[in-house]
């Protein structure tokens, strides 16, 4: 009896029930590498905003040198100074800043491939640099997927995964490749303040691997871009494919939320009805697996300049009033909540998720679905609506009143 009263009590501490469930923020987009001043610097002078929409972590940009500026091609992963985003000192300032409000910091973790410093002997790029004066990442070909013939030697083992053309791929089969791996991610942790993951292009490795780094670094929070071509239609075989990753990789890792996503974006333009699946639930990986889906309405690879997949512009709003009143964990990409000016809306909405315990387990009903009306109760605690239907019958019951509201959409809460 004392050692389950002694359990509970920890558990309080540990997890205490006023603790906002988890919101992540993505704070940078395509274009940030080019700031003027540096990036790093410039977001800076934004973590009270962030902070005060009860973000708890910030996704930041890939920290190393990279060939591409973005960081999404990284070479000399401890050289943190060679960024286009900014120094180390600058990148631990502005962590210190959102820790000291409260916002955890999640690095951008590009492992799938590396660029390499320099050519063998054959002339082939292939030396791999670390960043220090020791040989700390310092690797050769043998440490490159085998069948990446561009690049390898034949001698590592062969790709867990898909081949990414533009840089070697890391064999990450290698226990020396782990282990180094594993090792500059916790001197992120320690050295640099981060506190957790995103893992870009998982596609590229084995959800095993995933499972690996997971272990060696005990993250406060992960999350995997597995990325796949989305049909309408495929709904139940994209987010088969999202939750089938999640498990494989022991189930420790969240993941984007690309079908809700691909959904949303066609629902919004007058398919409203896309929004219900054939079990009367969310159509998406919130459907399935919501404690472990990351769901989101554009990012820096779907919007920003690169625009390769953009939710509607005009609606984006009812896509934020969709996943911020839903299941999963939500995220805000930073063009929406300053460059489009919505800080205030999307403010508003996180209040009253918060306010009411909406969490990444919170139950839906579906309470409307046509072509221009989509509605639900979350926890039989709030009603949310989206679409331009103005006439909702007595779908909205008279002990609950409007929250917010705004262009096609609103949200109402208990009296």
């Amino acid at each position: 009896m004392l050692t389950s009263l002694c359990f509970i009590l920890v558990f309080l501490f540990v997890f205490p029930s006023f603790a906002s469930p988890t919101l992540l923020f993505q704070g940078f987009n395509w274009e940030s590498c080019n700031k003027a001043g540096g990036w790093y610097n410039f977001l800076e002078n934004s973590v009270s905003d962030i902070a005060n929409a009860a973000v708890t972590h910030i996704w930041l940009p890939p920290p190393s040198q990279s060939v591409g500026p973005q960081g999404y091609l990284p070479g000399r992963l401890y050289d943190i100074d060679a960024s286009k985003y900014g120094s180390q000192a600058e990148l631990k300032s502005l962590i210190d800043a959102f820790h000291q409000k409260g916002v955890k910091c999640v690095a951008d973790i590009v492992i799938n491939h590396r660029t390499a410093e320099s050519k063998d002997n054959r002339g082939i790029y292939c030396i791999f640099e670390g960043g220090t004066s020791d040989d700390r990442l310092d690797w050769g070909p043998s440490f490159i997927c085998k069948d990446d013939t561009a690049y390898s030697d034949g001698t590592g083992n062969p790709d867990t995964g898909l081949d990414y053309p533009p840089a070697p791929d890391i064999d990450h089969l290698n226990p020396r490749v782990q282990k180094e791996l594993s090792d500059w991610m916790n001197w992120l942790k320690t050295e640099i303040g981060f506190d957790g993951w995103r893992f870009d292009f998982v596609r590229g490795y084995a959800p095993s691997i995933t499972n690996i780094y997971m272990d060696q670094t005990s993250p406060d929070f992960a999350v995997g871009e597995k990325w796949e071509q989305f049909s309408l239609g495929q709904e139940d075989s994209h987010r088969a494919a999202l939750k089938d990753w999640v498990e494989a990789a022991a189930g420790v890792v969240t993941a984007f939320d690309f079908t809700t996503k691909g959904v949303l974006n066609a629902a919004v333009q007058g398919e409203l009805w896309r929004l219900k699946d054939s079990n009367s639930k969310p159509p998406g990986l919130i459907g399935l697996l919501p404690q472990n889906a990351v769901t989101f309405i554009d990012n820096h690879d779907t919007g920003s300049t690169q625009n390769i997949w953009p939710f509607p512009s005009d609606k984006v709003m009812q896509g934020y009033a969709y996943i911020l009143t839903h299941p999963g964990i939500p995220s805000i990409f930073y063009d929406h909540f300053f460059d489009f000016g919505l800080k205030d809306e999307i403010t508003k909405l996180v209040a009253i998720r918060n306010r009411n315990g909406i969490n990444t387990t919170s139950t839906v009903k579906i309470l409307a679905s046509d072509s221009d009306l989509y509605m639900a109760s979350i926890d039989e605690k709030i009603i949310m609506k989206i679409g331009p239907k103005m006439d909702l019958g007595n779908l909205v019951p008279s002990n609950y009143q409007l929250a917010t509201s705004g262009n096609n959409y609103a949200v109402w809460e208990k009296k």
